[in-house]
């Protein structure tokens, strides 16, 4: 099939024979057809959306299917797989319990065999060293029965469990009794009492001299009458015995069989290197209280891996098997790379899909689209060419019939707003000429009307006014009888200053008589401390010569031997007298310094004060002269205190007078403002009027103008 686009008609071209789709050439027109298209927003067209539609739902459709045909046969392969290898990790158990188990009944057979007790026996309770020597030669010999000819065995070994005797072993395995009683193994042996103990695998054996690993088990040889213990029994065997028996499991490429203990260590493992490390499989928490089970978990590199367990009957090891997830699901990522490239053939359809829904849906929309923003920008001329006879085609056709409409509708309107525009102006002449009149005649009421209310205003300003000198004049009389009054009180006031002043200085008189009396008097206690001074000097010399004579005393006394000891205890009582006498006398001198330096700060005081004394003296003297002079203008302010209150009561009489004037002048001038108020408001009414007549006489205009200019947008022919 080809689609070609003539002039916006779609037209098909079929072969009977069957129906081929050209991408390329319908992606070529297409591309063509857009040629000239404005496309303003992509994101938003229809065509676009539609496109982004269709290829998300094939594709979608696509993945969903192919990726959960994936998942399932993925999940179907795992299960599959776990199943089998779960069933032959579960034979191969049992073969190597088979083994395990015959390894078992050897032990048994040994510990019961009568000639092994017997020569246990002897050992125990001889101490002859040759009874020793030749019971260990016949359980030597006894053990090299049960081993010999047994291929898998390394050797077996009795150890004494306390006593220093050596070790009797037979075949490969030497262990010594001394290296043997140091070791945990052997501990573990004779905890167990005599139960199995199953020893894990050792690189070099359990003799440290061997050239490949081997596993071990072990058991306490109870004495069969007694049922007590003092020999271990080991038995050692080959690793590689193990290996034999799982040489046939396989689980799949890249995958592992290892046999491990409770503790997760490596007990078998066809990589030798690995024995004794932990586990790169950890089991789930639960797997103890299992004997055997499955489960996906991650490897030490971070694989998802598919490990089975089964659990050996005969001791706590379990044969753990595992192989990687992505080794399983190999053949299944086919389907998910079948998948991915139907999703890429599906893609490239969805695109063919979409470019053929934007020829038919989206292309005829735009066109519209681009017209219709023609005749938005004023051009009704334009008209759909769309000649199809679907949706697109009808809505074509309505668009060409509205267009005819709104441009019959525009010549009309058009023709109304000139008609409109005409009469708006002649109107708006009008009205300007009666708003010009009503403004000239609301100006001269205003200006009557703001003479008599400045008139007014004036009138009751005068009015307040006269009132306002009536109360201060009332106020002026009150305050001046006051001043009377408190002319008075001074007057009496200064009198009585004036006998204060008068007592005041003859005390102060006396007072300075006391002071001068005081600065002679300390004068003489002033000489009489030099005197005092001058005794103590005379003293102060008496007690050195005192000193010095007491001092020569004891000298003489000391020449004259023992006649002279009484008079040297005399001389020692007078040189302390002497230094009492001088300390006493250091004393008063300090008291005395004491007292004539505060008589000098008193003599000091006193005579600052003595002038100050007589400075106010002086002040006093001066302000008995001020009272004085305050008592005589006191009684000349009284006397014109009483002229001016006569003058004050004859002016509150004219301004009664006065304020009577005022108050009619007042009302006359509130009549006048009232009548020429309501003649200016009528003014201002009219001319409100006329200015909302000329605003809408404007906005008619306006009006008319854009929509003149509007409707010149439009082209009609």
């Amino acid at each position: 099939m080809k689609w070609t686009n003539k002039g916006n008609n779609m037209k098909t071209e079929s072969d009977k024979k069957g129906i081929n789709v050209d991408v390329k050439s319908l992606y070529s027109s297409s591309v063509n057809g857009l040629k000239g298209i404005k496309l303003e927003n992509p994101s938003k067209s229809v065509g676009l959306m539609l496109f982004l539609i269709i290829f998300s739902a094939i594709l979608i459709c696509v993945l969903v299917v192919g990726l959960f045909s994936y998942s399932t046969s993925k999940s179907i392969i795992k299960d599959k797989i776990s199943q089998s290898s779960s069933v032959a990790i579960t034979q191969s158990k049992g073969k190597l319990d088979l083994m395990f188990g015959n390894y078992v009944d050897l032990t048994m057979q040994i510990m019961l065999d009568k000639n092994v007790q017997s020569e246990l026996l002897t050992l125990e309770s001889t101490t002859d060293s040759y009874e020793k020597f030749s019971s260990m030669k016949k359980l030597s010999d006894i053990l090299q029965t049960y081993v010999i000819g047994n291929s898998t065995i390394v050797g077996a070994t009795i150890i004494p469990i306390k006593s220093g005797d050596p070790s009797v072993s037979v075949g490969g395995s030497t262990i010594s009794s001394d290296a043997a009683q140091k070791s945990d193994w052997m501990k573990t042996i004779v905890d167990g009492g005599g139960k199995i103990s199953w020893l894990p695998s050792k690189a070099k054996g359990y003799s440290g001299t061997m050239s490949e690993p081997t596993i071990a088990l072990g058991r306490v040889l109870k004495n069969t009458v007694t049922n007590q213990g003092n020999y271990v029994l080991v038995l050692e065997i080959y690793l590689k015995q193990v290996g034999k028996q799982l040489q046939d499991l396989s689980l799949g490429q890249n995958s592992e069989v290892t046999i491990i203990n409770s503790d997760n260590t490596i007990i078998y493992s066809k990589d030798f290197s690995k024995l004794g490390k932990p586990s790169d499989i950890v089991l789930p928490a639960d797997a103890d209280k299992q004997v055997h089970g499955s489960t996906q978990t991650k490897d030490s590199q971070g694989q998802q891996v598919l490990a089975m367990y089964d659990k050996f009957d005969s001791m706590n090891w379990r044969l753990l098997g595992s192989v990687p997830v992505k080794e399983l699901v190999r053949d299944a990522a086919k389907i998910r790379d079948l998948t991915w490239i139907i999703a890429g053939i599906a893609a490239v359809i969805a695109i063919g899909i979409g470019i053929l829904v934007i020829r038919m849906v989206a292309l005829p929309l735009i066109q519209l689209r681009n017209l219709m923003n023609e005749g938005e920008r004023g051009n009704l001329y334009v008209r759909s060419k769309v000649g199809k006879k679907d949706e697109i085609g009808q809505l074509s056709q309505s668009f060409n019939q509205m267009m005819t409409q709104i441009t019959a509708l525009v010549t009309q309107t058009n023709q109304s707003a000139q008609d409109v525009l005409t009469t708006a102006g002649e109107l708006t002449d009008a009205s300007k000429k009666t708003a010009v009149s009503a403004k000239e005649i609301a100006v001269a009421t205003e200006e009557i009307a703001n003479g008599a209310t400045s008139l007014a205003m004036e009138a009751e300003k005068g009015s307040d006014l006269t009132t306002e000198i009536s109360e201060q004049m009332k106020e002026v009389m009150q305050a001046n009888h006051q001043m009377g009054s408190s002319a008075a009180e001074v007057e009496k006031a200064s009198r009585q200053g004036t006998v204060y002043m008068n007592s005041l200085i003859e005390k102060t008189g006396l007072t300075e008589e006391m002071t001068r009396s005081m600065v002679e008097k300390v004068d003489r206690l002033k000489e009489s401390t030099r005197s005092i001074r001058k005794i103590l000097d005379v003293l102060n010399n008496m007690t050195k010569q005192t000193n010095i004579l007491s001092l020569n005393a004891t000298i003489e006394a000391a020449r004259a031997g023992a006649a002279g000891k009484g008079f040297m205890v005399v001389a020692d009582e007078i040189r302390k007298l002497a230094d009492q006498s001088r300390q006493s006398i250091d004393v008063v001198g300090q008291i005395t310094e004491t007292i004539q330096r505060e008589i000098d700060e008193t003599v000091n005081v006193l005579s600052n004060a003595y002038p100050i004394f007589q400075e106010q003296i002086g002040s006093v003297k001066e302000a008995n002269q001020i009272f004085l002079t305050v008592q005589s203008q006191m009684g000349d302010f009284v006397q014109r205190l009483n002229s001016v209150t006569d003058s004050i009561s004859a002016l509150d009489r004219s301004q009664l007078v006065l304020s009577d004037a005022m108050a009619n002048v007042s009302a006359v001038a509130e009549e006048s403002s009232a009548t020429s108020q309501e003649v200016a408001s009528l003014s201002n009414e009219q001319t409100n009027i006329s200015e909302g007549l000329v605003k809408l006489s404007d906005k008619l205009e306006t009006v008319s103008m854009g929509l003149k200019e509007t409707l010149s947008r439009f082209r009609t022919e």
